[in-house]
């Protein structure tokens, strides 16, 4: 088989979510939800980026330990560590530019250099980058490694458009919309590799949630909605939630196809 078809229905035995429509819409909303929590926690509970990375990465060592040494896949806790991975990019994105002073530029550059080693790792390890079936303890560690490194790549990333590069951020949600345009286009008019496909589209639907959680609220002045941050969280969730419960639904009138 030729890399991950992104619409490609999971083995029934997969730690990780099927790879359909829902996927994305439910990755885009986790990566709103992350940039505002992550805000909330820093900035509207007043905690700074030292105790909001401390904060964020307890929550997520233990969701992830729950995530992975569980034996069978679980909805809802699947995505409750892809949302702590997206909060915690934003911390770390932030960490990085204000506290250590390295600005968004280089940090996108020393995560990116970071989640090519750890891919490059997985490929010497698995032979593969295949996001499943994942069934090895070992095999998943690398793939939330690859994760959390996205979608702080994506942080920083969106955060540069839009900070450095001068960008609004209704601009900045259409430039990195236009990337995910082009993969989606690979995908079904080329013969790319669609691993890599999909962790370029898992990358970049980071900024593209990141920028639409700044609009919703970021001061008007600065082209925001202004909306509270814990507002604009619990309405996110909502929406993940209903989604969530769409994709599970449908999933479960949907036999599970075994992949070649």
């Amino acid at each position: 088989m030729k890399g991950v078809r992104l619409t490609h229905i999971e083995p029934i035995f997969s730690k990780v979510a099927q790879v359909t429509i829902f996927f994305w819409m439910m990755k885009i909303l986790a990566t709103t939800l992350g940039e505002t929590t992550g805000d909330f926690i820093s900035m509207t509970l007043g905690l700074g980026y030292y105790a909001g990375l401390a904060i964020t990465f307890s929550i997520l060592a233990l969701v992830l330990w729950a995530q992975v040494t569980t034996k069978a896949y679980h909805p809802l806790l699947f995505w409750t560590s892809i949302i702590a991975t997206t909060t915690a990019g934003t911390e770390i994105s932030d960490f990085m530019d204000r506290s250590l002073g390295l600005g968004y530029f280089a940090g996108s550059i020393i995560l990116a250099a970071g989640l090519i080693l750890v891919l490059a790792v997985w490929h010497y390890r698995e032979g593969n980058l295949r996001v499943y079936p994942i069934v090895r303890r070992d095999a998943e560690v690398m793939f939330w490694a690859a994760v959390l490194l996205s979608n702080s790549l994506g942080t920083a990333f969106g955060d540069y458009l839009v900070g450095d590069a001068g960008l609004s951020f209704v601009q900045g949600a259409l430039v990195t919309a236009g990337i995910i345009g082009v993969v989606a286009v690979l995908h079904y008019l080329t013969r790319i590799d669609d691993v890599v496909l999909f962790w370029i589209a898992f990358v970049f639907t980071r900024p593209f949630g990141a920028t639409f959680g700044d609009f919703l609220t970021k001061p008007i002045t600065d082209g925001g909605l202004n909306l509270p941050r814990e507002y604009a969280s619990m309405m996110t969730l909502g929406l993940l939630l209903a989604v969530l419960y769409v994709s599970i639904r449908w999933t479960e009138q949907k036999p599970p196809v075994r992949s070649s």
